[in-house]
């Protein structure tokens, strides 16, 4: 019997943090999830592995007493009856050949692991067999796996919220989004992920919020940019430019006269919401952006020309 390599079994290192586990387990439970492939014993027992995998690398305290478990595994399995020196290490005692009895709860080493494999089986011996027992009774009871997806939302309804209908398996769901919802946002939606086996319970899904691209505003935490193109005859002699805000409401800018390409005019209290359901404002930066005037006429370049000899004098 081979020593199973949990860390190769979920493609992680072994120096892997619990949040690369996480991700690599999920993703390979939802591509080898029975709901998923229905009929398919190898994707099933791959689903069995992986979830026995990440039962143990996602709990600290039995990652540590897996990985001495790993760390000697070559001298364990030759040693023979230098098993009995293992167990002992962790409460066991022999009670006759071949069969060994923990003084406390199998899973007060590995925890309720649900689904233990051969290795497992193997390597405690017939001392676990009642608890075994119990592990195959557990295992026939396993969570369904946990979906992810994005839900697309525009910067107007990330501003007032809005409610989104959403069909998850054939259910319509209402989901709520805040007045002033970030980008980046998760939602959980419990029980709605992928179906428990054998009478487990339901897996959940997690929506996170993406706001689209908006054409005019571009967010910036609780501040607002928004890029407006003036006449260098506006931006010379000063004038006014009206724009829409996030909200709707039209509103006059004043351009001073002489104003520069790039020049930055900061509105207050006409930008994104400072957090979700607030009346608080962030502001409207205004970024000046002068256009350029071409193909111009034999008249206008000699307006232009006259213009710049007066300057020069």
């Amino acid at each position: 019997m081979n020593f199973k390599d949990y860390y190769e079994i979920l493609g992680v290192s072994k120096s892997a943090s619990q949040d690369e586990i996480k991700k690599a387990y999920r993703k390979l439970a939802m591509k080898y999830h029975p709901d998923h492939n229905p009929g398919d014993k190898k994707a099933e027992e791959k689903f069995k592995e992986i979830t026995e995998a990440n039962e143990v690398l996602s709990d600290p305290e039995k990652r540590k007493k897996y990985d001495t478990l790993g760390a000697n595994w070559k001298q364990y399995q030759s040693a023979g009856s230098g098993f009995e020196d293992f167990y002992s290490q962790f409460g066991g005692r022999n009670r006759g050949r071949g069969s060994y009895q923990f003084s406390g709860d199998f899973g007060d080493l590995f925890g309720n692991i649900s689904g233990f494999s051969d290795f497992f089986e193997s390597f405690f011996g017939g001392g676990a067999s009642s608890f075994g027992r119990r592990g195959r009774r557990q295992a026939a009871q396993t969570k369904g796996a946990d979906y992810e997806a994005m839900l697309y939302i525009t910067l107007e309804e990330a501003f007032d919220g809005v409610t989104k209908l959403v069909s998850v398996g054939g259910k319509k769901i209402r989901i709520n989004i805040n007045p002033g919802t970030r980008d980046g946002k998760k939602l959980r939606l419990k029980g709605l992920g992928g179906k428990g086996s054998q009478g487990g319970i339901q897996g959940d899904l997690y929506l996170t919020v993406k706001i689209e691209k908006h054409p005019y505003f571009e967010l910036d935490g609780e501040n607002l940019f928004y890029d407006l193109f003036i006449d260098l005859y506006t931006a010379m002699l000063g004038g006014k430019s009206k724009i829409k805000t996030l909200n709707g409401k039209n509103i006059n800018i004043n351009i001073p006269a002489g104003t520069d390409s790039g020049t930055t005019l900061r509105l207050k209290n006409l930008g994104f919401k400072k957090a979700e359901n607030s009346n608080s404002l962030g502001d409207l930066l205004i970024r000046i952006k002068v256009e350029t005037p071409k193909n111009l006429s034999n008249e206008e370049k000699d307006l232009v020309q006259k213009l710049a000899a007066l300057r020069s004098n």
